[in-house]
């Protein structure tokens, strides 16, 4: 089976700085791969380097998408292309309306594509219809993007984006975090219902709760910048058993 993501002796992070060491990661089309570890590990240098962020260079090694390199792509490109970045942070913009915003991102990839822009209507109803599926209140339409959310509308919001930008690659960054049980339940059944069998999911967490809806195919222990273990989802367990320090020094 051809890759969709194909990362080869990666060095790379930010400034001078290489908090990525000579990583080697194959993500195929329709797997759930997932990445622990403890912090400063590299985990989120990780999905900014595979997203393209101009502020972590990469000095070594290739990033290839879909059989193409990659590793120069500014990050719009990469975007238009199928990667989606589920923020750990996601970034407040006040006085820039929410779905004005992702109304923007949608048709610029539609364009991209060779396709028509969507219909304000059009775009509207969707939004709507996934707002609803997210539990997302009518007034989150007329809401500044990110501007006095809570850290649960926060990833909610960035599943609505995932929604209606459609990628094939989706990067989540900590989507777990700021989020209570039933919003884990909530945004995770979402999770496994987008994914199918040509798109892949890479999901960094810390915590094993969102495995129960849904199921990794591959789980790596990330430590030093590079995956210095790989196995199932029984890895979770023994890091929740007896914590990362017995993975330290391991080889990948």
């Amino acid at each position: 089976m051809n890759s969709l993501l194909q990362i080869e002796s990666l060095i790379a992070g930010p400034s001078e700085t290489n908090i990525i060491n000579e990583l080697n990661l194959t993500i195929r089309p329709g797997e759930v791969h997932v990445i622990m570890g403890p912090n400063g590990a590299g985990k989120s240098t990780l999905s900014a380097v595979i997203t393209g962020r101009e502020d972590y260079p990469v000095r070594g090694g290739r990033v290839y998408f879909k059989g193409e390199d990659i590793t120069q792509l500014p990050m719009e490109e990469r975007a238009r292309r199928g990667i989606f970045l589920s923020h750990q942070s996601p970034l407040a913009i006040p006085g820039v309306n929410n779905l004005q915003f992702l109304r923007f991102a949608v048709n610029s990839h539609r364009k991209a594509h060779g396709e028509d822009e969507m219909k304000p209507g059009d775009f509207l109803k969707k939004a709507r219809e996934y707002m609803a599926l997210l539990g997302l209140p009518e007034d989150f339409s007329r809401r500044s993007l990110n501007d006095g959310f809570s850290g649960g509308e926060k990833k909610r919001n960035e599943i609505l984006q995932m929604l209606m930008l459609q990628p094939d690659l989706v990067i989540l960054d900590e989507i777990d975090s700021g989020l209570d049980v039933d919003g884990i339940a909530t945004i995770s059944g979402i999770i496994k219902n987008y994914h199918n069998k040509n798109r892949a999911l890479l999901l960094i967490t810390h915590y094993q709760k969102i495995f129960e809806t849904i199921k990794p195919d591959y789980v790596h222990i990330f430590a030093k910048g590079k995956i210095v273990k790989t196995g199932g989802a029984e890895l979770a367990a023994l890091v929740d058993a007896g914590g990362f320090e017995q993975f330290l020094g391991g080889k990948e």
